[in-house]
């Protein structure tokens, strides 16, 4: 029988409980990034949800996020302005989805994406379980300067059904020590940053 690479559209209140260790310490690396100043783009899931959950901005921060937990988490922050993509809402994800988000972000231009995904590939790239999840993820990744991928290890080998991008769109992946050797040097061959936590 064939192994079955595909990943299952699971609800945020269930992925949350699934490799939280893995994904506060990924949260953290990835806080590690944020400058003085910035203007950053946080796409939806748990992983990037615990970046929300650890960043203490070195000056003002603003931050645009398709996900309303992360924005709800944000807010309370005086030194971050929070811009809220607009668009129908998920209800697994809690994040909007949606042609007027995608063509919000065609009005800015953001230092850095973090993004989230269901599952990396190294021949299909990444993808997310959601066709119009991936679509607008598509779309920050035209709107960021560098994407850097979030993502603990149990998402490598695995697909979503949309697929976002490919591996070459990327520039850095955090993720955590059971990344497999071979993955990473993958990864690294391409020219990808591989932060291991």
């Amino acid at each position: 029988t064939l192994n079955n690479p595909y990943t299952v559209d699971r609800h945020v209140n269930e992925k949350v409980m699934m490799q939280s260790r893995e994904k506060t310490g990924i949260g953290e690396a990835a806080a590690r990034l944020i400058e003085p100043n910035d203007c950053i783009l946080i796409a939806s899931g748990t992983t990037v949800l615990s970046l929300a959950k650890t960043i203490q901005p070195k000056g003002n921060l603003t931050v645009i996020t398709a996900a309303l937990n992360v924005a709800l988490e944000l807010v309370q922050h005086p030194q971050i302005e929070v811009i809220q993509l607009a668009g129908p809402i998920r209800k697994s994800s809690s994040s909007v989805t949606g042609l007027y988000a995608e063509k919000m972000l065609e009005d800015f231009s953001c230092s850095k994406l973090f993004l989230g995904v269901d599952g990396i590939d190294a021949e299909f790239g990444l993808t997310t379980t959601n066709m119009m999840e991936a679509q607008l993820n598509k779309a920050m990744i035209k709107a960021a300067q560098k994407t850097v991928v979030l993502a603990d290890s149990s998402k490598f080998g695995k697909r979503g059904f949309g697929r976002i991008c490919g591996l070459e769109d990327i520039e850095q992946v955090i993720t955590d020590s059971n990344i497999s050797e071979h993955m990473a040097e993958t990864l690294q061959g391409m020219g990808i940053e591989v932060t291991i936590v």
